[in-house]
């Protein structure tokens, strides 16, 4: 397959957290539109972006560099999200729900790291 990021499973499981970001963010007031929903719908995205354009760089070491902006991403959403909780545009079932499925990306994203890493001179 020429797209081997589309193999990694890290990649499907980022691809559903975006879909669950922009479920949510559709709730948000309209006022939010290019504040925090912008914010955390660019956050989402730029993790599967990451994942994408660094599993073609030249180098694990130029790919690892990728995984940890994913991985920055991935916080960011975090944060998003608990600051949409405490401004009452999700409830606490909302933001667990997109928290549960960002561990599951930073796990993957940091055991990615960590493999990538191994296989460096």
């Amino acid at each position: 397959m020429v797209f081997r990021f589309r193999n990694f499973e890290v990649y499907v499981n980022s691809r559903k957290l975006i879909n669950k970001v922009y479920e949510i963010t559709r709730k948000f007031p309209q006022r939010e539109q290019f504040g925090l929903t912008a914010q955390l719908r660019r956050a989402a995205l730029s993790i599967a972006l990451n994942i994408a354009e660094g599993s073609d760089r030249g180098s694990d070491r130029d790919f690892n560099r990728f995984i940890q902006m994913a991985m920055g991403s991935v916080n960011e959403v975090v944060a998003a999200s608990d600051i949409a909780l405490d401004n009452n545009y999700i409830n606490q079932s909302s933001c667990n729900s997109i928290i549960s499925d960002a561990e599951v990306v930073i796990k993957q994203l940091s055991n990615l790291s960590k493999k990538l890493k191994s296989c460096q001179p």
